[in-house]
């Protein structure tokens, strides 16, 4: 129980931060929005055009949104010198990172799954697709903070940190797009979602596990 007060205490703090910074959350959601609304400039106005090309602008569009706070994730704690005191807090370094991922997602990816709908409404997506979006990007936005957190861990302190992180990121993002668009188009062309669903579903639960202790892992290796 100790444990996951200290859990909670960790994400309450990461919250309090984010609020009072604002500019993050704020600037990723605004990031998202403005991507997603280019794109019927860009190829028209054709109802027929944006509804096929939706799945894929919300999905690609979400994603580059989701990077834009990652670099900061650890990168605020390791100047200040509170990433040293997580690391020797009573509380496993392993849950911290999970806890600090978990403030991230409902800063970073909650209120992209809730602009999502509206956004495809504007973009003539089909009705049949709504549910099915929400749900990927309900499994597809944590993956996207977790494998994140791994790439933000890993370039730490390093010069750049930025481009090498996008980098690093991108071409591991690439089977949760894919999935992700794919329930996407099942939905609205009448074929089962359930099978996309499940491997994201599974993807998240390895990523869960993995995720924490790689991550601790990467932070311990920039502590040293």
């Amino acid at each position: 129980m100790t444990a996951m007060k200290a859990f909670w205490r960790t994400v309450g703090r990461d919250l309090q931060l984010a609020l009072r910074q604002g500019m993050d959350s704020f600037t990723a959601v605004v990031f998202f929005v403005l991507a997603v609304v280019l794109f019927p400039f860009g190829v028209g106005p054709e109802p027929a055009v944006l509804a096929r090309i939706a799945p894929g602008v919300i999905w690609v569009a979400a994603l580059l949104a989701s990077m834009l706070s990652l670099e900061r994730l650890f990168q605020l704690d390791y100047e200040d010198g509170s990433l040293e005191l997580l690391a020797l807090a009573p509380l496993p370094l392993e849950a911290a990172v999970g806890a600090k991922i978990t403030a991230h997602w409902l800063t970073t990816g909650l209120p992209l799954i809730v602009a999502a709908p509206v956004l495809a409404v504007l973009l003539q997506m089909d009705a049949a697709g709504f549910v099915a979006l929400v749900a990927a990007l309900a499994l597809g936005t944590p993956l996207l903070s977790l494998i994140g957190a791994i790439g933000a861990a890993l370039v730490l302190g390093a010069r750049r940190g930025g481009v090498l992180l996008s980098l690093l990121v991108l071409p591991l993002y690439i089977p949760v797009l894919i999935f992700g668009v794919a329930a996407v188009d099942a939905a609205v062309f009448g074929f089962a979602v359930r099978p996309h669903l499940m491997v994201l579903s599974g993807l998240l639960l390895a990523a869960l596990v993995l995720v924490p202790w790689v991550t601790a892992a990467a932070l311990r290796q920039a502590l040293e």
